[in-house]
């Protein structure tokens, strides 16, 4: 691999770098297309990730999940020897700017294991070296970047550490990057202008923080959304448990009426962040943060509620219930904390047989859309995927919280 000289993003330092940039986690959804985004900008990336099946796609340019418009810019990037990837750690010392996206998960308790965080930085600890720029790209718990800082401080090493999270609705991040404002932020100016000239490179606009402002406005941007779907489902199941159809006067209420441009539509409101930034911003306001759990108690309340109407009206012991959709959004393969594998439970606990189809993702327990249709006899849109509203449904009883077919939602 040829030696590059170092990118202005680069503090000085004696060794020179095979890479621009290495993206640690770098075959999943929110790193891949950051380092494409970044390579077709001209940038010699490494992608660093532990699993080979993915990295053997990345490196044969093939896209491993669903992303609009990536098979093009992958194939392009990868023939140009501009992006690779590899599970040789070594990548990482040998890269001028690194981005983590490991982020804050969740336990079981709803708490943010947010050492898991500092545990991946202590495994790449020896990796470094002085004069990188750290970027951590995916949520972070509150005061975590300013202790990753402190420990690589701790350890000798003069890294500069910033926070630049990621706010791409997944799907769309080869159109977003290159639109949205970047929010940027370091533990110090240094690391603050390095990241901000870094991202200057796909976006025109950045916007400066201090650390834990930036950690906060991305669980505020999530919560805001989670909180944002809890009150159409709220307010879906008030209507419906009237016998009234909430689509009728969501209609009536948007039409032409600015000031509720942002009202959601109802639905299973899921995927791998809103619930759990929700619950990392509860945890650091102490638990009180009241508004988001009853946010999650109208969201993750959805599914139950929606078996428990079908029972009211229905002998479910007798009945085959088909859910259609099993990703977390219209449009993408993507299962991760999908609420249609929780309706999928509750149903089991009523229903005669469940049965589960989805057009993107491959499961041996899912049948075809076809067959689903063909047994069920209540079928369950659980995500609206394109695909589902062509299908002529007439002659079957469908729940459509999505109203994908336009006649209202009631269960």
């Amino acid at each position: 691999m040829p030696e590059l000289a170092h990118s202005e993003t680069t503090a000085p330092s004696s060794v020179k770098s095979a890479y621009d940039l290495c993206i640690i986690g770098g075959c999943g959804h929110v790193g891949l297309p950051l380092g494409m985004a970044f390579a077709d900008r001209g940038k010699n990336v490494v992608l660093y990730d532990i699993s080979e099946p993915n990295i053997g796609k990345v490196n044969r340019a093939e896209v491993p999940f669903q992303e609009n418009g990536a098979e093009p810019v992958l194939k392009r990037v990868v023939e140009s020897g501009r992006l690779k990837a590899t599970s040789d750690p070594a990548a990482i010392g040998s890269s001028d700017v690194l981005i983590m996206v490991i982020g804050t998960p969740v336990d079981e308790h709803l708490n943010p294991k947010y050492h898991d965080v500092l545990n991946a930085v202590r495994e790449i600890k020896d990796q470094l070296r002085p004069g990188q720029l750290l970027v951590m790209r995916s949520t972070l718990y509150p005061g975590v970047t300013d202790k990753v800082n402190h420990y690589l401080q701790s350890q000798g090493l003069e890294i500069d550490v910033a926070f630049c999270p990621e706010r791409i609705a997944e799907g769309h991040a080869l159109t977003e990057l290159y639109e949205l404002p970047q929010i940027v932020s370091g533990c110090t100016p240094r690391a603050a202008e390095r990241a901000a000239r870094l991202f200057s490179t796909l976006t025109k606009q950045t916007i400066e923080l201090a650390p834990i402002e930036a950690e906060l406005a991305k669980l505020y941007t999530n919560t805001w959304r989670y909180i944002n779907f809890a009150i159409s489902n709220q307010f879906y199941t008030i209507a419906n448990s009237h016998g009234l159809d909430f689509y009728k006067i969501r209609d009536a209420m948007t039409k032409d009426y600015p000031r509720l441009k942002a009202f959601a539509s109802p639905g299973l409101a899921a995927g791998p962040c809103l619930f759990k930034d929700t619950m990392q911003l509860s945890a650091f306001s102490g638990n009180n943060f009241f508004l988001g759990h009853s946010a999650m108690l109208a969201n993750e309340g959805l599914p139950s509620y929606i078996i428990e109407q079908l029972r009211h009206s229905h002998d479910l012991s007798t009945k085959t219930i088909g859910i259609l959709g099993m990703a977390f959004k219209a449009n993408n393969d993507d299962p991760r904390e999908s609420l249609s594998y929780k309706l999928k439970k509750v149903a089991e606990l009523e229903a005669k047989t469940v049965l589960c189809s989805d057009v993107y993702i491959k499961d041996p327990r899912f049948v075809s859309t076809e067959e689903l249709v063909k047994q069920a006899d209540i079928i369950i849109i659980g995500i609206a995927h394109d695909e589902y509203k062509q299908l002529d449904l007439t002659d079957k009883e469908v729940v459509d919280i999505w109203n994908i077919y336009g006649k209202g939602a009631l269960v």
